[in-house]
């Protein structure tokens, strides 16, 4: 875990992919091959989202997932479940409206914690960067099947509108393959966070390495 928050600017480039796992999408292979593989290609995060296992079963593979990003020094985060990462070490969280809240989080984490939180409502964005989030997952922007509560899709423009709501990096959720990043960088997102686009790809690395292009600059 990073012993300090980074500054805005070193976040967002360290934000500009945050690869999602899913299991299902995966198989046959294992996540951790796919994780394994976009991290090669340069992944700067993973973000562990499991939603089936039990927490017994999580926990060796969130284990093995902070493993292999710190290896390569790639950021880690686990989705919801904030004792889950405190109890890896994971660089941080990621919270929606049904997690326990922000303030919260902030008030119990560790000097370093990251806490990303999900909106696609302006107000909402900013009353979590207020409340102590570091960044805010916006989307879905396009349609997706990977999130069944993803909600109708808020497009490139509300996408903007939300970036331009806060002081915080924003990245961008929701049917985004290298295709359509470019866009998502031109409405002004840090980043932006893929499932099934690497989970289900047959070579990962290749579309990381298209993500991490798309809009015109990569990752150092």
């Amino acid at each position: 875990m990073n012993p300090a928050r980074p500054a805005r600017g070193e976040l967002a480039a360290r934000l500009r992919l945050i690869v999602i796992t899913d299991r299902e999408l995966a198989r046959p292979r294992e996540v951790t091959d796919v994780v394994a593989a976009a991290l090669r290609a340069g992944a700067p995060a993973v973000q562990l989202r499991e939603k089936v296992l039990p927490p017994r079963d999580t926990l060796p593979l969130a284990r093995r997932l902070r493993t292999e990003t710190e290896a390569a020094r790639a950021l880690f985060f686990v989705n919801d479940r904030l004792d889950l990462a405190l109890a890896v070490g994971a660089d941080g969280v990621h919270l929606g409206s049904d997690d326990v809240p922000v303030s919260a989080a902030r008030r119990i984490a560790p000097p370093g914690f990251l806490i990303g939180y999900s909106a696609d409502d302006p107000d909402a964005a900013r009353t979590a960067v207020a409340d102590g989030a570091d960044y805010i997952g916006c989307g879905a922007v396009f349609p997706t099947n990977t999130k069944k509560d993803a909600g109708r899709a808020v497009g490139l423009a509300g996408l903007a509108r939300v970036v331009e709501a806060v002081d915080a990096p924003v990245v961008a959720i929701g049917g985004i393959a290298p295709a359509s990043a470019a866009g998502v960088f031109r409405a002004g997102a840090a980043g932006c966070a893929v499932v099934g686009a690497v989970m289900a790809a047959r070579d990962p690395g290749h579309v990381v390495d298209g993500l991490l292009g798309a809009g015109g600059a990569e990752v150092s």
